[in-house]
C-alpha cells in the first residue's frame, strides 16, 4: 500500500495552521462534531481561502485529497 503524498501535519500547515500533533488534536476536538448534512469545506471553522483549498482538492482529486478525506473522517 503507498503512503499518502501528503501528511495530515503538512495540511495543517498548508491550511495556515499550528501543525504539531497536539494542535492538531486540540482542533479537531474543538471543531467536531461536523455535522453530516454539512461538507467539510462549508463547516464554520475555516477561513474562506481554508475553505476553496478543500473544497479543490476533493473535487479535483488533487494529491491532497487522501489526507483531506482523512481529515473529514476525524472531524465526524
Amino acid at each position: 500500500m503507498d503512503s499518502p503524498v501528503h501528511s495530515l501535519n503538512s495540511l495543517f500547515a498548508q491550511l495556515g495552521l499550528a501543525d504539531d500533533d497536539a494542535a492538531i488534536e486540540q482542533f479537531v476536538a474543538s471543531h467536531k462534531p461536523i455535522p453530516a448534512s454539512v461538507e467539510l469545506h462549508e463547516a464554520d471553522c475555516w477561513s474562506d481561502s481554508q475553505a476553496a483549498f478543500l473544497k479543490e482538492s476533493i473535487t479535483e482529486d488533487a494529491d491532497w485529497a487522501e489526507v483531506v478525506d482523512h481529515l473529514n473522517a476525524m472531524l465526524r
